[in-house]
């Protein structure tokens, strides 16, 4: 059982609702909703350095490659981090102990668990709205792991598209510093912004179609060079 039940009880979707109703964006923030013991499994597997990749967005395109990049100038960029690699352990590193490639499977079942039959009628309760992979031509690359480091950047963005209702962010980062950085910021309403730190095991649900969810991510404290932020992102769509 990957969630925590007292956080999916009636009362406590009653009441997500209820903050969903008065919050600008629609938002609503959950610590605690899956087993810490768990998770704390899924993130010896994602300090592993051999599992990311470097990936870059642009206003004008994404997944752009290092030429298409250079060509961009600075204001055109919003994204630049790592993304982890599925497959990293089994197919690229014949080194790895099978005890890893065993730990490894829990990182790729909690990102199916995310999209699976369990965890999505959760949120469709939350938000009142049945949320489904039908028409998702593929559904695994909607949930990923992903890290910041302190050169690392995600500027202001949104995350509306048609037909995507909910937005979910998990963050995986132990014992975080208060003075690291790497704050989740919603524009908010007039210019209001909401700041959400990436504390352990809190999860950020949001209707990207409300207003004030655009969004980014405070630069990391270069002080601390050896950190990495780490989350899940996930995209969901309705019928």
């Amino acid at each position: 059982m990957w969630l925590n039940e007292q956080k999916i009880s009636d009362a406590a979707i009653s009441q997500y609702r209820k903050l969903l109703r008065k919050s600008i964006p629609k938002h609503i923030v959950i610590d605690g909703l899956f087993d810490l013991s768990k998770l704390d499994e899924v993130v010896k597997v994602l300090q592993q350095s051999s599992c990311w990749q470097t990936q870059k967005h642009t206003y004008f395109g994404l997944y752009v490659d290092d030429k298409q990049w250079q060509k961009a100038n600075k204001e055109q960029r919003f994204v630049q981090r790592d993304v982890w690699l599925r497959n990293a352990l089994s197919a690229n590193d014949t080194n790895t102990s099978h005890t890893n490639n065993i730990n490894s499977n829990i990182a790729h079942d909690f990102l199916a668990y995310l999209r699976g039959n369990e965890f999505m009628p959760v949120l469709s309760r939350i938000f009142n709205v049945t949320l489904t992979d039908m028409h998702v031509a593929d559904p695994a690359i909607n949930t990923n792991y992903f890290r910041l480091g302190p050169n690392d950047f995600v500027a202001e963005h949104a995350d509306d598209s048609p037909g995507r209702e909910v937005c979910m962010l998990l963050y995986l980062n132990q014992e975080w510093d208060a003075h690291t950085g790497g704050e989740l910021v919603f524009a908010g309403k007039n210019d209001q912004q909401i700041s959400i730190p990436p504390l352990h095991n809190r999860c950020v649900l949001f209707d990207p179609s409300t207003e004030g969810s655009e969004h980014w991510v405070n630069s990391l404290n270069t002080k601390y060079a050896d950190r990495f932020r780490y989350n899940v992102t996930s995209w969901y769509w309705s019928e």
